[in-house]
């Protein structure tokens, strides 16, 4: 299952691992270690074997290409969003009354995470960079927007409302409430492209004809694609969160929860954008 997330859409987790493939998802009674199991390569079902046998018997185990666990993916997601809000934290201090150099820092931070989803393998450079260059032009943008009259403590407002998301899409896939499926996934990735493009179209409309557009980001209609922005950020998160439970129970090298954490961090910056447009929308400003 591919997750329309602009890393994972292109090809899921990668597939140059170093080592023969993955195991398929134990089984009930099946022997406790993780590396035991049937032949990936005869598994049609594992997205991440290799579709044949090898030339030369696999090379041996090592520390280095152990599949990762969730507590990996924790780890790194953490890592990443923690630099996000570290860099947010001085653009809010140093930079709201400098947004050209933050919206340059924004560029930069778009540029790095084209170059990382056009990677086979992840890099925790580019990622952390990213995160770092995007940090400061969120922080920025937030802390110039909070001092507008009719904006005070929105930013605060589209930081609770993400983490509701988030807790909220997290315990709707947990209980099986949102199934991601083959239907889901195509039905998820047609409205994206459509969102986009009517985004696109919005802003050339506002560029050369001036004014607000097609009218996408304000009054009734900006609210209600405001609105449409969120619910599909938080169906991008269903999306992720199923690459990421695939990965794990396919055996995904460790490396993959980089790629992983690159991936949530872009779709929950997509909903805090979507989020502090919505109220800025609702407040009139």
């Amino acid at each position: 299952m591919r997750s329309s997330n602009p890393v994972f859409s292109r090809r899921g987790f990668s597939r140059d691992t170093g080592y023969a493939g993955f195991n398929a998802p134990p089984q009930a009674g099946a022997a406790a270690n993780p590396y035991a199991g049937a032949n990936p390569y005869a598994d049609p079902a594992n997205p991440y074997a290799q579709g044949q046998a090898p030339t030369q018997a696999p090379p041996q185990y090592t520390p280095q290409t152990r599949p990762m666990t969730m507590d990996d993916v924790v780890a790194r997601t953490g890592m990443t969003l923690g630099t996000v809000i570290a860099g947010a934290t001085v653009g809010w201090l140093f930079l709201t009354q400098s947004l050209g150099f933050a919206i340059g820092a924004g560029l930069v931070a778009m540029v790095l995470a084209l170059v990382q989803s056009f990677k086979r393998k992840p890099s925790p450079a580019l990622i952390l960079g990213y995160a770092a260059l995007e940090g400061l032009f969120l922080g920025a943008l937030s802390g110039y927007l909070n001092g507008l009259p009719n904006m005070n403590g929105a930013p605060m407002q589209a930081v609770l409302g993400t983490m509701a998301v988030f807790v909220a899409m997290l315990v709707a896939y947990k209980t099986r409430i949102v199934r991601v499926t083959a239907r889901f996934t195509r039905f998820v990735m047609i409205a994206a492209l459509g969102f986009v493009l009517l985004s696109l179209v919005n802003v050339l409309f506002m560029a050369f004809a001036g004014g607000e557009g097609l009218g996408f980001r304000s009054g009734g209609l900006g609210i209600v694609f405001g609105i449409v922005g969120v619910v599909l950020g938080a169906l991008f998160l269903a999306l992720d969160f199923k690459q990421v439970e695939d990965g794990i129970a396919y055996g995904a090298p460790r490396e993959e929860s980089w790629l992983a954490a690159f991936g949530l961090t872009l779709t929950l910056v997509w909903i805090y954008m979507e989020m502090l447009r919505l109220i800025s929308i609702l407040r009139g400003d």
